[in-house]
């Protein structure tokens, strides 16, 4: 399914990943997101609600070669590749930025919204980093 978005973030950043995707909701944009794709979770054999914490430890303690990580990865592959747009939740853990340069990589244009900890040149991919979800959410809704 082609989406607007796919919002990407850290697991154990997931109430920030919803303020972005509620944002969205706001002014009709459509997204892909892991931390609403409680279909993805459960085929995983996992619980989307319960605690970020929880949920990062119990992944980042799945063998990589799990059905598990397999599921969640492939669905997480065809949300990106389905969307014409990325959108980076700051903090952002390793997969998040690796899908935002496989996005750059597909020509999608790239965004992301929080504080970054260092300056990387590599965050030029970005087209515009927001402050906060409210900018973002302005941007989108006008643009």
């Amino acid at each position: 399914m082609k989406t607007d978005f796919i919002v990407v973030g850290r697991t154990r950043n997931i109430p920030k990943v919803l303020e972005v995707c509620k944002a969205l909701d706001a002014i009709n944009k459509t997204y892909y997101c892991f931390a609403t794709n409680e279909k993805s979770h459960n085929n995983a054999g996992s619980n989307l609600h319960d605690h970020p914490d929880k949920l990062a430890d119990d992944y980042e303690n799945c063998e990589l070669t799990s059905d598990a990580i397999r599921i969640i990865f492939e669905d997480d592959l065809d949300g990106l590749k389905s969307a014409d747009n990325l959108i980076m939740v700051l903090p952002a853990g390793k997969s998040s930025h690796i899908e935002a340069g496989i996005a750059y990589g597909l020509g999608k244009k790239c965004y992301a919204i929080g504080s970054y900890e260092k300056t990387d040149s590599l965050y030029l991919i970005f087209d515009k980093i927001f402050p906060d979800v409210e900018g973002m959410k302005d941007y989108f809704k006008n643009n």
